[in-house]
């Protein structure tokens, strides 16, 4: 079954592979000189700010590539790219990727997540080894983003969005300030979002039995159960970057406030009367004032980055900090001990209303998290072999983190967590063969990669970690790798030290009795975790493929073994209460009353799985022929190109002006705000004298005319994810049936994104293929569907709608854009093993939205 699939897998990749337009396929084009029917241009072979390393990049994209994908910030289109940029290793995958701009550490996202695609002239995606050349996690891909040297712009976005079927709606204003000049950069940047509560009554959400009053006349309590929060969100970042001397120094400050509220309904009151005769009936009430949980949470963050050269080595030193209070507010159940005492006196009709009880107040629970991090890296080659330049990256840093918490429901329970992690590493780079030093050329390309480091925590001792890796390149076209890791990782704080939170009226549907209930939840820390230790391989394949530009197929294997594994508490399945009985609590007759869902501990988790991309691009149309001494503003091309320079056959042949072609470009693309690498290194950038002009606002990518269009696939295959829960407990096959989650664990999944930009007008289209998957129960198993979803953008920027803007000059700079996700308003069927959807997995409850519709006015000045 397993090769079947495999095999579909990869036929679908050929299918594409062979679908793509016969109009995208051009075999004759070259690095070096590339000619067209309309124009002669030379494409450069590296931009400044590239990363250089043995690994070649997984994805490239250039201006016209970016402006294809029609975002409106850098922390969109990372969203769009998460396929991309995320990595397979580590138990369940990786996390966010780590960033560098113009090939250089920055002190977190938040310096560049408000930036306007435009300002970008290029973005690099490199695999994990790269990641630990510059001193990051090897469980991390890389984001390079090479910024435009010269670009200012102030932007507005507006967007309304909400879901075909209504119900809520989220509003979004933001407004930012750029400002590019080579290594001075000033972005400030303000945002808030908005969303509206949604209901279970909303989406006619059916209830449990067991939660129904026995008066028809009483409240229903799906109108004051929330599936949708109300939340209001606001931020303002400051960014700032200065050149510190000619050598190449410069220093960067962030600062971040950000404010979110939000607060979600709980339902209603209940109580069980009985009267002197027997009868007992379920009544609900406090319709005037339902349970509420109210959240209020402050961030404040500050960073800070330093570059400077000493001697032979880059120097990057990065400062993190930031500062959240939060405090969350249950609202607590109504004492109806006084009703209930009436009923059975026979002092109260059961059937009549209800009166207004006492306010009973609300628990309060409260949390404070301080995190500041420095790391000081160090990246050199001292010592040259027959194969190239050695690398070596040394970093010392030291992180401190401290939690603060207190509920009322603890009392006398404060808890008051800190965390100091000193830590230390090396990664050395050696060459082994090379063709372009002709050493062993004959084999291609190898390089071997060896990384250590140590971490000394203050609550958890020492811990350390260590990689061996090599890459082969056998062609220019193609490269192998194959890496092994060894870490141990302590728990977070926050799993450690989170406030014990009791949330009342909560559904779950119980696998034990094929039931759905309104249980008591309890979540928070759990102190008793320890470190878990992960041993993991990966190999890689990546083949840049020859009739397509950019376009590469990339296969990875990842074996991971993670033992003593820290886990949420998992779906209450059999199995699971089996082996954490004291984690549940039920009434003599079964019935599920409470589940404790603090962290946990797994023996061990084995995890096998197999990464297919296709990232496929290309060019279309033809170039628009610009006014002789004119073009368009920003003058070099994406991708190096520059207009009307004479062909070169290789990089000393001379040009105009008795120059190498090397040299013309280098001082052109000084005057246009780009420097080639053959003329400037990665770390350096020689200011000219005369001052250069700001490149003004515009959407879309500078001149040519020529439309681009992009695929990119992704696929997983699942071959194993067993966990052991004790050594000598059960073992949950997750792929067979056992599971973590409520969802199940499908084995097979996918994402495709795909797009086009063409004077002024784009399309993006994305769609995700979730596998079926199955969960065991007692009474019952649970079956999941496949689910397949598209989503889709157009958007159109007004500035290239020349007779459109002479009559409306104030829509110069504007962009509209329309987004529907979920076309098809597709959700997941589930189902037990009679065929009949539990209460849990009602199609609106667990997709409340499905297909959501968005307009976004988008204004550069």
């Amino acid at each position: 079954m397993r090769l079947i699939t495999y095999s579909s897998s990869m036929t679908l990749a050929v299918a594409l592979l062979t679908s793509v337009p016969v109009w995208a396929q051009d075999p004759s084009q070259s690095d070096g000189a590339v000619e067209d029917a309309d124009e002669i241009v030379v494409v450069a072979e590296k931009l400044r700010g590239q990363v250089d390393a043995p690994q070649p990049p997984i994805l490239v994209l250039n201006e016209e590539d970016i402006a294809a994908y029609g975002t409106g910030s850098l922390a969109e289109l990372m969203e769009v790219l998460a396929p991309q940029t995320g990595s397979g290793r580590g138990r369940g995958g990786g996390g966010m990727p780590a960033f560098l701009v113009n090939g250089m550490r920055i002190s977190s996202f938040r310096e560049m997540r408000s930036y306007p695609p435009e300002a970008v002239k290029a973005i690099e995606i490199l695999p994990e080894e790269v990641a630990q050349r510059y001193g990051f996690s090897a469980n991390q891909r890389v984001v390079n983003i090479i910024l435009k040297d010269n670009f200012s712009s102030r932007e507005v976005e507006l967007e309304y969005s909400q879901p075909g079927k209504g119900g809520y709606s989220e509003q979004d204003v933001e407004l930012t300030y750029l400002r590019l000049d080579g290594s001075n950069r000033l972005n400030i940047n303000s945002e808030f979002n908005n969303t509206t509560m949604l209901t279970e009554a909303e989406r006619n959400i059916a209830q449990a039995e067991t939660s129904l009053s026995d008066i028809a006349t009483d409240p229903d309590p799906a109108a004051y159960r929330s599936i949708v929060s109300d939340k209001t969100d606001g931020e303002i970042t400051a960014n700032w970057s200065s050149k510190l001397a000619d050598n190449g120094s410069s220093l960067s400050l962030n600062g971040t406030y950000e404010r979110s509220d939000s607060s979600s309904l709980q339902g209603l009151n209940s109580v069980r009367l009985t009267d002197p005769e027997g009868m007992t009936v379920l009544r609900n009430f406090g319709a005037a004032d339902p349970l509420e949980n109210r959240s209020k949470t402050d961030t404040f963050s500050l960073g800070s980055t330093l570059n400077a050269p000493l001697g032979e080595w880059q120097v990057t030193a990065t400062l993190d900090s930031s500062y959240a209070s939060s405090r969350t507010e249950t609202d607590r159940d109504a004492d109806t001990s006084e009703l209930v005492s009436a009923a059975a006196a026979g002092s109260f009709d059961i059937f009549g209303a209800i009166p207004r009880l006492a306010d009973a107040g609300y628990e309060t629970a409260r949390t404070k998290n301080y995190s500041a991090s420095s790391l000081v890296t160090a990246m050199g080659s001292p010592l040259y072999l027959p194969a190239g330049d050695l690398s070596v990256t040394l970093n010392a840093g030291y992180g401190w983190d401290r939690i603060e918490s207190d509920d009322t429901r603890n009392v006398n329970r404060d808890i008051q967590l800190t965390r100091g992690d000193l830590s230390a590493g090396v990664n050395i780079g050696v060459p082994i063969a090379s063709r372009r030093d002709d050493v062993w050329n004959v084999i291609g390309d190898i390089s071997l990669n060896f990384t250590g480091g140590v971490n000394h925590l203050s609550d958890f001792g020492t811990l350390t970690d260590w990689s061996a890796g090599v890459t082969w390149g056998p062609t220019e076209t193609l490269t192998f790798t194959a890496t092994y890791i060894g870490e141990d990782t302590a728990p977070t704080l926050a799993q450690l030290g989170n406030p014990e939170i009791v949330t009342n009226n909560v559904q779950i549907y119980d696998l034990v009795n094929d039931d759905t209930v309104l249980a008591q939840v309890i979540s928070g820390g759990n102190p008793d975790l320890p470190k878990q230790s992960a041993r993991d391989w990966k190999f890689g394949l990546q083949w840049d493929l020859p009739f397509l530009e950019r376009s590469n197929i990339n296969i990875e294997y990842f074996r991971n073994r993670t033992d003593d594994v820290v886990a949420s508490f998992p779906t209450l399945t059999p199995a699971i209460e089996a082996a954490f009985p004291e984690r549940v609590t039920r009434a003599v007759d079964g019935t599920l009353l409470a589940i404790d869902q603090r962290p946990i501990t797994f023996s061990k988790q084995e995890e096998e799985r197999i990464d297919i991309g296709l990232n496929l691009s290309g060019s279309f149309g033809k170039a628009e022929i610009q006014p002789s001494g004119g073009g368009r503003p920003g003058g070099a091309r994406a991708g190096g190109e520059r207009p009307g320079t004479a062909p070169s056959g290789n990089p000393g042949e001379k040009g105009k002006n008795n120059r190498s072609t090397d040299e013309s470009a280098a001082s052109d693309d000084e005057q246009n705000g780009s420097v080639s690498a053959d003329s400037k290194t990665n770390n350096q950038h020689a200011e000219t004298g005369n001052k250069r002009q700001t490149r003004g606002p515009r959407f879309g990518p500078p001149g040519g005319g020529k439309g681009r269009w992009f695929v990119n696939l992704t696929n997983t295959i699942e071959l194993q994810n067993k966990i052991s829960v004790s050594d000598n407990g059960p073992v949950l096959d997750l792929l067979e049936g056992d599971a973590l989650s409520s969802s199940g664990n499908p084995r097979y999944s996918a994402k495709l994104r795909g797009g086009m930009f063409y004077r002024g007008f784009g399309g993006f289209i994305s769609g995700s293929y979730t596998g079926k998957s199955h969960v065991d129960g007692t009474s019952s198993d649970i079956y999941f569907n496949d689910l397949v979803t598209f989503d889709l953008r157009l958007f159109v920027d007004l500035n290239q709608r020349k007779t459109l803007i002479e009559k409306m000059p104030a829509l110069k700079n504007t962009r509209l854009s329309f987004r529907v996700d979920n076309i098809f308003d597709a959700r997941q069927h589930i189902t037990n093993a009679d065929g009949e959807v539990p209460l849990r997995y009602q199609p609106y409850l667990v997709d409340p939205t499905g297909r959501f519709i968005g307009m976004e006015l988008r204004k550069l000045f």
